[in-house]
């Protein structure tokens, strides 16, 4: 996607997770299960809706816009390899 990309935050309930996999509209990175890092052109309302639109109807889910910079970026431990690494190389 071209122009200005936004850091999200994507949180949906595991268990209720398509058997395809979700189209994330830019570029992710899994944290845990449910549990994404996502780069995309999209704003926040139009992620939201088009990943919800892939979920069962009632399904949990977070759409949060995060600062994509070092001192915005979540601190976490234990979560999925490679994802200090994903932010920093975007």
């Amino acid at each position: 996607m071209d122009g200005p990309q936004t850091l999200y935050l994507i949180y949906h309930d595991p268990a209720a997770a398509p058997d395809a996999p979700l189209d994330l509209h830019g570029d992710g990175h899994p944290l845990a299960d449910g549990l994404w890092l996502v780069r995309s052109g999209l704003s926040r309302s139009k992620l939201y809706h088009r990943i919800k639109w892939q979920l069962p109807e009632g399904t949990a889910l977070l759409c949060a816009p995060l600062a994509d910079d070092p001192e915005g970026w979540p601190k976490f431990k234990g979560m999925e390899a490679g994802a200090l690494a994903w932010l920093k190389g975007g």
